[in-house]
């Protein structure tokens, strides 16, 4: 694990047995009284977190975790559901259970979700999301995957893994089904190995209100950047790792039981303005998976910043990517390799150079066939 979340890590370790709302490392116990392998344990993990110190965000700016338990999901999840006191609410065919919310269950044609009830008005946050996909499907003969929201929409369905097109603000995808690959076969075009990825595959995407999800390409036209994420009928469990902090977008993913994070996509001058709602979905067609959320955790990060940093960040109104056309068009052809485009700069100026030869030769009979007319 890199050091640059291992503080993080130690602060969910204070965490257990008791309540971590507030500032890292306060503890607040729940059980009482503590037994010797308790304050063993507690022991070895404030010498981890004293070891560690601070915690860094990827561009080296020191910065403090606190859990937000408004914005958090975890066992045992009281009064989700049922009660108008939660501060989260289902929709469509997902239920709660003592382990899990499973989002939709092994069954065709069905969709859920669970969205919070209130905007998150944080500058920095980072969530930490455990997740089951399992069924009974064989690979490619499963679908369609879950997705994480941070939007301006809430308790919409649709047609983008059980929430509405053309959103706004972020979702994060985790893919079980390469609909792209069938797509281009019904066209009877090749999927060349440039663009070839391998399912399941997590992905990014930010929508302004405009821009559509494209279902056929497996949303290509419009990802930020993803990996292969090999998530599917695990024994251990998966997680996925999104941190959103001076407007730079980390997603990392933990899914081969080693306890480790392994970088997925990070990219730089994502804009999302604050006020908008986290929430989980799924979605199955004509094949299925069950799509359990375990646990959903909000922590809001404190960056240090300079007055001047304060004062030029301007508000944000409507999502966006530095660099990145939310608009542009897409092609299914592969792009142009470098070698190719030599050769037809190449076979270009050869050509040039014939027809200049040429030219000059035809000049030459013409102007010698002209000459001898005057003799």
């Amino acid at each position: 694990m890199g050091a640059r979340h291992a503080t993080g890590w130690a602060n969910r370790l204070l965490c257990w047995g008791g309540q971590c709302d507030g500032p890292p490392f306060q503890w607040k116990p729940t059980r009482l009284p503590w037994t010797a392998a308790d304050l063993e344990m507690s022991w070895v993990c404030l010498l981890i977190a004293a070891t560690v110190g601070p915690s860094l965000a990827d561009d080296g700016h020191e910065m403090e975790e606190f859990l937000k338990r408004e914005y958090s999901l975890s066992k045992p999840y009281q009064g989700i559901g049922s009660s108008a006191s939660s501060h989260w609410e289902l929709m469509g065919d997902a239920v709660v259970s003592t382990d899990n919310i499973r989002l939709t269950p092994d069954v065709q044609s069905k969709q859920g979700a669970v969205w919070s009830r209130m905007p998150c008005h944080l500058k920095d946050w980072e969530i930490q999301v455990h997740f089951k996909i399992h069924g009974q499907g064989k690979k490619n003969l499963n679908g369609d995957g879950l997705a994480i929201w941070y939007t301006k929409e809430r308790m919409q369905n649709g047609p983008v893994f059980g929430n509405v097109d053309m959103f706004t603000g972020l979702g994060v995808f985790v893919d079980t089904y390469p609909n792209e690959e069938k797509f281009l076969e019904a066209q009877k075009k090749r999927y060349t190995p440039r663009m070839q990825r391998v399912f399941p595959y997590v992905l990014a995407m930010v929508g302004n209100g405009s821009v559509s999800y494209s279902h056929d390409r497996d949303g290509r036209p419009t990802e930020l950047g993803g990996c292969s994420a090999i998530v599917r009928n695990l024994k251990h469990d998966t997680f996925l790792f999104i941190r959103y902090v001076r407007r730079r977008l980390t997603i990392m993913i933990d899914i081969d039981g080693q306890h480790e994070w392994r970088d997925c996509l990070d990219i730089p001058g994502v804009r999302l303005p604050m006020g908008y709602y986290f929430g989980a979905s799924a979605v199955t067609g004509d094949l299925s998976d069950n799509h359990d959320l375990i646990s959903l955790k909000l922590y809001q990060l404190t960056v240090l910043r300079s007055k001047q940093e304060e004062e030029g960040e301007e508000e944000v109104l409507v999502p966006s990517v530095d660099n990145f056309d939310l608009q542009r068009p897409y092609s299914t052809e592969e792009g142009t390799s470098g070698i190719a485009i030599f050769f037809t700069v190449l076979f270009s100026l050869l050509g040039c150079f014939l027809l200049i030869v040429v030219s000059l030769v035809l000049y030459g009979h013409w102007n010698e066939s002209r000459r001898k007319r005057f003799y």
